[in-house]
């Protein structure tokens, strides 16, 4: 039986329909801050990592993987902080301890711009950090920096708002961020190529 104009081309909508339904959309991964989240405290722990997969899992998906690609860790080792030491994460959860109230104080005073954020770490006796012409470190564990840039709709923004990296030992950081809708403050190993701050997402 012959199908008429409009029917053909209603089977070829709804054929269309379920195919796209069938293949997933994946997008580069963004970590984002909800504008309502309150604060970290420093003593929130960090979330635990999946376990492994269990028996009928598939060979080519990496335990404990992101989204279940295979090669996961492997491809996003920079992204994964290094361990701290006991010791360590407690000297960076003290001072993690002192920074929290000055950047709520900053918060509510609506001082998030980084020479103000960078005034009021130095005033807690933190040296800024300096670096050579080759990159090499000369000393100071504070770094004070503006936001990253987000992508958001079809561009990127740069929000208003100051991210702060402090180097308590080695193996142990404090991050944080003050901005317009909220500020955190957390402790964190730091990252094989950027030190205390997370690296962005490649897209």
């Amino acid at each position: 039986m012959s199908l008429s104009a409009p029917q053909r081309r209603r089977r070829l909508v709804a054929a269309l329909l379920l195919l796209s339904a069938a293949i997933p959309l994946t997008a580069c991964g963004q970590q984002h801050v909800a504008a309502d989240a309150p604060s970290t405290s420093p003593g929130t722990p960090s979330p635990s990592r999946p376990g492994p997969a269990g028996p009928g899992a598939s060979p080519y998906v990496e335990p404990g993987a992101h989204d279940g690609a295979p090669h996961y860790d492997e491809n996003n080792a920079h992204r994964q902080p290094r361990e701290m030491s006991p010791a360590s994460e407690k000297d960076a959860r003290r001072e993690a301890g002192r920074i929290e109230p000055v950047l709520k104080r900053l918060w509510k005073q609506g001082k998030w711009d980084p020479k103000s954020v960078r005034s009021a770490m130095l005033a807690l006796g933190y040296e800024q950090q300096r670096t050579g012409a080759k990159g090499e470190q000369l000393g100071g564990k504070l770094d004070v920096r503006g936001m990253e840039p987000r992508f958001e709709g079809d561009h990127y923004v740069t929000h208003e708002g100051a991210r702060i990296g402090l180097r308590v030992h080695r193996d142990a950081c404090v991050t944080a961020f003050v901005q317009k809708t909220n500020y955190q403050v957390q402790v964190n190993g730091p990252y094989l190529e950027s030190g205390c701050f997370e690296p962005p997402f490649a897209h």
